[in-house]
C-alpha cells in the first residue's frame, strides 16, 4: 500500500495484522480521490475524520494532498496501532492528526462540521449508513460537507440524512460521493 499523491507520493503504508481490517486498494483510493478532487478543487485546509480508519489510508492520503487536520476513527486495537505507525514513519506534524480508539457509532455530538469525512466499514455490515444518519444528527454534516462511503459493489446502501452526489464501481468496491440535500 502506497500513498497516491501529495507530499508523501509513493510513501509506503503498514497495513493492520490479521483479517481485521480491509485496507482500501491503491487503484481505489485514487479513484475516490480523483472523485474528490474534481468536485472540491483541492484538499488545501480541509477537515477530515477518517472513520472506519483502518491502516488510515484514506486519511493519510488526505493529510498528504493538503488538508489541514484529520481525525481517525477506528476500534481494533492492531488497527489503531497501525495508524500511529504510518503517521510516526511519515513524520506526520502531530498538530495535522488526532487518532481515537473507538466506535464511530459512539461518537458524540461534533464542535464543527468537517469538509470531508471518509467511511470505509467492514462490507456487508450497513455500519456506513447507520454512521452517516448519525453524523448528520449529531453535527458532524455540515451543507459544505462531503462525503465518501466505501461498500462491496454489490452492497445495497439507503441513506435517511443524505443524497448521493456520485457513485463508481471500482472492483469489488463501491464509491458513494454524499451530501446533505439541497
Amino acid at each position: 500500500m502506497r500513498i497516491v499523491a501529495g507530499d508523501w507520493r509513493g510513501r509506503k503504508l503498514v497495513a493492520p495484522k490479521g483479517e481485521v481490517t480491509r485496507p482500501t486498494a491503491d487503484r481505489t483510493r485514487e479513484t475516490l480521490f480523483n472523485m474528490l478532487a474534481s468536485r472540491l478543487g483541492s484538499f488545501e485546509g480541509l477537515s477530515v475524520a477518517d472513520l472506519f480508519a483502518g491502516s488510515g489510508a484514506l486519511g493519510t492520503e488526505a493529510l498528504s494532498r493538503g488538508a489541514a487536520h484529520c481525525l481517525f476513527v477506528e476500534q481494533e486495537r492492531s488497527a489503531v496501532e497501525a495508524i500511529k505507525a504510518n503517521l510516526a514513519s511519515l513524520k506526520a506534524d502531530r498538530t495535522r492528526f488526532a487518532v481515537q480508539a473507538g466506535s464511530v457509532l459512539s461518537l458524540g455530538p461534533a464542535k464543527a462540521p468537517h469538509d470531508l469525512i471518509l467511511l470505509d466499514p467492514p462490507y456487508h455490515t450497513g455500519a456506513g449508513a447507520v454512521a452517516i444518519d448519525r453524523l448528520a444528527r449529531l453535527g458532524w454534516i455540515g451543507p459544505a460537507t462531503w462525503i465518501a462511503l466505501e461498500t462491496a459493489a454489490d452492497e445495497e446502501a439507503s441513506f435517511k440524512a443524505v443524497d448521493i452526489a456520485a457513485e463508481r464501481k471500482v472492483g469489488k468496491a463501491m464509491l458513494r460521493l454524499l451530501r446533505l440535500p439541497d
